[in-house]
């Protein structure tokens, strides 16, 4: 009779102040065996570590994924929209996850049938990023900025704390709007109005 031993899986905890470095190899087996983690990797190699979300960020973002996957359904345009659960290969080789975005037709079309299985080797042409209680604006400012940097078109970062809406485009300063209803994704995607009523209102209900 042979005997067997099981392996016991342990949980590891590290402050935040210290850097662990992965190759994107690396990166990817963590991701694997981790699916349940939001994990992202910036341009020096650095394992970034997302908490999950709390339930009220929780439904924000996925009304705003719901908003775009229903604009995409009804006007019939090319091109794919991805929730926070994908993650994208950008030029300066960071690994990142934006709470919602969207890839034109013809980007994804160059792509090979394995490239569009794992991490997504491009950038979005358009993201959405939405801070959450635990986020710090600057570290999401940074984000914004880097998707720009490496080709982005059009970027919203929804500030809920401040109730404010930071849009990121090519070539233009960062445009602040303050409590806006509406956001219209002008002409990158024709139609494409998100409603901020219920972000607004939920927080409203929450502050009560």
């Amino acid at each position: 009779m042979v005997e067997t031993q099981t392996s016991e899986r342990l949980t590891l905890e590290f402050p935040s102040s210290l850097r662990l470095h992965v190759t994107q190899a690396q990166f990817e087996v963590l991701a694997a065996a981790n699916r349940d983690m939001r994990l992202e990797r910036n341009v020096n190699g650095e394992l970034i570590v997302n908490p999950p979300t709390g339930g009220e960020t929780g439904g924000q973002n996925w009304g705003v994924s719901g908003e775009l996957y229903l604009w995409w359904r009804n006007a019939g345009e090319p091109g794919k929209g991805y929730d926070s659960s994908t993650g994208f290969i950008l030029p300066n080789g960071a690994t990142r996850s934006p709470d919602a975005s969207w890839v034109s037709q013809e980007r994804l079309d160059a792509l090979t049938s394995s490239q569009r299985q794992g991490f997504i080797p491009l950038y979005p042409d358009f993201i959405i990023e939405l801070r959450s209680n635990s986020d710090r604006l600057g570290t999401l400012q940074s984000k914004m900025r880097e998707y720009i940097e490496n080709g982005a078109k059009l970027g919203w970062l929804i500030d809920s704390q401040n109730r404010t809406v930071e849009i990121y485009r090519q070539d233009r300063e960062v445009e602040i709007v303050e409590n806006p209803i509406e956001l219209s994704a002008e002409e990158l995607l024709p139609g494409f109005v998100l409603n901020l009523k219920r972000i607004w209102n939920s927080i409203m209900n929450n502050e009560q």
